[in-house]
C-alpha cells in the first residue's frame, strides 16, 4: 500500500458465469481385505473338524484428507495447512554480516523465544503471505480488459476473506484494494456505484493486504494490457524493489536504500512509438515500516519510518536505521512522467486519526453513530466506502463528511502524476527482519 488483483464469477457479481471448481478432497483410505490366517502343525484343525478356524479381519488404516485450493479461491487455510505451519518461501542472509546471524544459536534462541508470543509469532505473518499468493495468482489470470474496477476488486476481496478466515479484528483485509490505472501511482479503489471499466491498453497496479492478529501484508504488482513497450517499465520497477530489498537489513541507514533503488530506477528507459521516455523514481511515495494494526508502522504516538525511493539531501536525509524485528513493506514507484504526484479525484481511502476521539460528541447523532461503527469494525486499519456498505452501513455520507471535516476520520485521495501520457508503475513486497535472517514473507513464482 502507498504510503500515507479465469473467468468472471457469478458469486463475484460478474456476468461471464462459469461453474465454479470445487476444492479437491482425496481420502487416503488403506484398506485391506479379510485374509484367512494360515494354520499349521498341531494346531491345524483334523480332517472333519466342524470346528473352522476363525477368520481374523485387520483392521483398516486411514489417512487424513488432502485439501487443495478452489476457484475461485474459498478454502480458509486452516484447512489446507492443519498443523498451522505455512510456507516460508525466501530467506535471505542479511549482506556483509560479519556475526554469523545465521548460524548464531542465541539469535535463534530469540527466534524460538518469538514463535511462544501469540503477537509476535510469524506463523501469522507467513499465513498472511500465503493468502495473498494464493489469492493473486486466481486474480493475475482472471483480470481481463472489460471488468469494472468493483468486479476486480470484489475478486480479490472474496477470495481475501475466505483464506484468511475473515474474523474481526483476528484475521481479515488489512487496507482497501489499490486498483490504480496509468498516470494514477496509488490510492484509487472504486467507491460505490463506480462503473469505471479497465481498458485494454491500461497499465495496472492491484496493491492489497491482508492481515493476521494485526501482522499485515502488504504486497503489490502491476498489469500490462496494453502496448508490451510498457513491459520495460514494469521491468524497472520490478528491479528497484529487489534492490530496496537486497539492501534492507539491519542496521542499515534508510537514506542508503533510497540511493540505491533511485540508482537502478533510473538506469531504465521506456521506447514506446519511436519516443524514448527516462523512468523516474517517484520521488514523493516510499516504502514503510508495518507494527501491528498499523499499515504505516505507527507505535503509539511515534509515527512509523518511510522508506525513501530516492536519494535525500541535506535536512531530509533520514539516518534512522532499519532494526532487529522490524517489519517493512519495501515499495517502488516509477513514471514516465514528472516523477511527483499530487492529490486529484474523489476520495476513497479513510483511516480514524490517529488521536481520534472515544466517541462524537458534536451535534451530529449520525455522526456518532458512524464513528462508533468505524471503530468497532475497523479500529486502526484503513478502509473505503464499500467497506462500509460491507458492514451494513447505509445513508453514511454526511456523517463522513463530517467527521474528515473536524479531523477525526482522514481521507486519502487518488495520487496523480499529472504530466500528460504519464505511466506509472508497482512493485511491492513485505518483510521480516529475523534476528537470523531476513524473511521476503509475500515472494512468490510470480514477483
Amino acid at each position: 500500500m502507498a504510503p500515507v488483483a479465469v473467468p468472471t464469477l457469478e458469486d463475484l457479481s460478474i456476468s461471464d458465469k462459469k461453474e465454479e471448481k470445487k476444492p479437491d478432497v482425496v481420502d487416503n483410505e488403506d484398506e485391506e481385505g479379510d485374509e484367512e490366517d494360515d494354520v499349521e502343525g498341531d494346531d491345524a484343525p483334523e480332517a472333519g473338524d466342524a470346528k473352522k478356524k476363525k477368520k481374523k479381519k485387520k483392521s483398516k488404516k486411514k489417512k487424513s484428507a488432502t485439501v487443495t485450493q478452489s476457484e475461485p479461491p474459498r478454502v480458509g487455510l486452516s484447512k489446507i495447512y492443519k498443523n498451522g505451519a505455512y510456507p516460508i518461501v525466501e530467506e535471505v542472509e542479511y549482506k556483509n554480516d560479519t556475526t554469523s546471524r545465521i548460524t548464531s544459536a542465541e539469535m535463534r534462541e530469540k527466534e524460538r523465544l518469538a514463535q511462544e508470543d501469540p503477537s509476535t509469532r510469524y506463523s501469522n505473518i507467513r499465513k498472511g503471505g500465503e493468502v495473498h499468493r494464493q489469492v493473486r495468482s486466481y486474480v493475475q489470470k482472471n483480470i481481463k480488459p472489460g471488468m469494472k474496477m468493483t468486479e476486480i476488486a470484489e475478486m480479490v476481496e472474496n477470495g481475501t476473506r475466505a483464506l484468511v478466515e475473515e474474523n474481526g479484528f483476528e484475521s481479515g483485509i488489512g487496507f482497501p484494494t489499490g486498483l490504480s490505472v496509468n498516470e494514477v501511482a496509488a490510492h484509487y479503489t472504486p467507491n460505490p456505484g463506480d462503473n469505471k471499466i479497465l481498458q485494454k491498453g491500461d497499465v495496472l497496479k492491484v496493491d492489497f493486504g491482508v492481515h493476521v492478529n494485526g501482522r499485515i501484508v502488504d504486497s503489490a504488482f502491476t498489469m500490462n494490457f496494453g502496448d508490451p513497450s510498457w513491459d520495460k517499465l514494469l521491468e524497472a520497477v520490478r528491479d528497484a524493489t529487489n534492490t530496496g530489498i537486497s539492501e534492507a537489513g539491519i542496521d542499515v541507514r534508510l537514506c542508503d536504500i533510497g540511493e540505491r533503488i533511485q540508482e537502478v530506477m533510473e538506469s531504465y528507459e521506456v521506447e514506446v512509438n519511436g519516443k524514448t521516455y527516462p523512468v523516474k523514481s517517484i520521488s514523493n511515495l516510499n516504502g514503510h515500516s508495518i507494527t501491528p494494526y498499523s499499515i504505516h508502522g505507527a507505535r503509539g504516538d511515534l509515527p512509523g519510518k518511510s522508506v525513501p525511493i530516492v536519494k535525500q539531501h541535506g535536512s531530509n536525509i533520514d539516518t534512522q536505521r532499519m532494526e532487529e524485528g522490524e517489519y517493512f513493506a519495501i515499495e517502488t514507484f516509477g513514471s514516465t512522467g514528472n516523477g511527483r504526484v499530487e492529490e486529484q479525484g474523489a476520495c476513497s481511502h479513510y483511516a480514524l486519526a490517529q488521536h481520534a476521539p472515544e466517541r462524537y460528541t458534536g451535534h451530529h447523532q449520525s455522526a456518532k453513530t458512524l464513528l462508533a461503527s468505524i471503530k468497532r469494525n475497523f479500529g486502526s486499519l484503513p478502509f473505503c466506502r464499500r467497506y462500509l456498505e460491507h458492514v451494513g452501513e447505509k445513508n453514511y455520507l454526511l456523517a463522513l463528511n463530517t467527521l474528515v471535516k473536524e479531523g477525526i476520520v482522514l481521507d486519502y485521495p487518488p495520487l496523480v502524476d499529472l504530466k500528460p501520457g504519464a505511466m506509472t508503475a508497482q512493485f511491492e513486497h513485505t518483510i521480516l527482519l529475523r534476528p537470523t535472517c531476513k524473511e521476503v514473507v509475500s515472494r512468490g513464482d510470480d514477483y
